[in-house]
């Protein structure tokens, strides 16, 4: 396993090298330093002086790739694609545009999206597999009919819908939770409730249905029929059996999203006003402050390789049979 584990990690090499001269290129060959400091000096008549005084404060105003004046290494190391882009690699995330630490922000700031995206994984993941087999426990029933109904009805509702009304219902008219807001400790538990439930309800739909798959795929097979054959009760074959075997898919949907719960919801924390990496990213973007918004890119793509290997190893726990290679 070890093995496997560094040639995965020797791969993600090559992946994240793609992704960070991907995102240079997007933010410093379509979008130059000049047009960078325009835009956050904010001023319809920009001095050239302003603009040299502007990337000079913020490193910007470095050859791109090739520093013909520097010496030795320095021809490399003293440019913007070394400054702003090499150093992500070692997680040195820098300082955003406004000066502050990127990388103090987002140790910061991941709590909050912790805080909202593990109860609606816990949740969301018992409430799914939980409904999944009893819709399986009545398959070609009507109880089934309509729960497959319900179900891509609520996948086909946007999930502003389950925010809006969410606020509206439990915040405003029931006043039984406050509408957006955060704090910390015990008093913050309030501010959670409410995007916590808007979360887990908004993806029963895809989930479950989802799980509704691949219990009947499972259900159909020779092993189900040899434990119904044995005199097994349809209980005992759909969660000794039925959902034993399903776990390995079920776990490459879970595994695979544990890393990115750092990132957070954009949308979720935008309405709630968490101050979350999400949140964090929304506002990069609103306030055009791309240091932030490179280094989450490459955070995010950081989480997502390593959510992939995570979900490898998991494979093994779940089946004993599988081996990495």
């Amino acid at each position: 396993m070890s093995a496997y584990i560094l040639r995965r990690l020797l791969y993600a090499i090559p992946i994240l090298i793609g992704v960070n001269l991907l995102t240079f290129v997007l933010f410093f060959v379509v979008n130059s330093p000049d047009d960078m400091a325009r835009m956050h000096l904010g001023e319809k008549r920009v001095t050239a002086e302003a603009v040299a005084a502007w990337k000079a404060d913020h490193g910007y105003d470095r050859p791109m790739l090739y520093n013909a004046e520097a010496e030795g290494l320095g021809r490399l190391t003293e440019t913007i694609f070394f400054d702003k882009s090499v150093r992500l690699f070692v997680f040195d995330f820098g300082s955003s545009d406004d000066g502050r630490d990127i990388g103090r922000d987002i140790a910061q700031r991941m709590w909050p999206s912790l805080a909202i995206a593990l109860p609606v994984l816990l949740v969301g993941l018992a409430f799914n597999i939980s409904y999944a087999l009893f819709i399986v426990f009545f398959r070609a029933t009507y109880v089934d009919l309509a729960s497959v109904v319900l179900l891509v009805t609520m996948m086909s509702i946007s999930g502003l819908f389950y925010i809006i009304g969410g606020q509206f219902l439990l915040g405003k008219l029931f006043q039984l939770v406050p509408i957006s807001g955060y704090d910390t400790g015990l008093a913050g538990l309030k501010f959670l409730v409410l995007p916590v439930i808007v979360g887990v309800i908004g993806g029963i739909g895809a989930g479950t249905r989802w799980y509704r798959t691949l219990f009947l795929e499972e259900i159909g097979r020779d092993y189900v029929r040899t434990a119904r054959a044995k005199g097994l009760g349809e209980r005992l074959v759909l969660f000794r059996h039925v959902l034993r075997n399903a776990l390995i898919p079920i776990l490459t949907g879970v595994v695979v999203v544990l890393p990115l719960l750092f990132m957070g919801s954009l949308i979720t924390e935008s309405f709630f006003a968490i101050p979350g990496l999400g949140s964090y990213t929304i506002d990069a973007i609103s306030n055009q402050d791309f240091a932030i918004v490179r280094s989450m890119v490459f955070l995010g793509a950081v989480l997502y390789i390593l959510g992939l290997i995570l979900t490898d190893i998991s494979y093994t726990l779940a089946d004993p049979r599988v081996r990495l290679q």
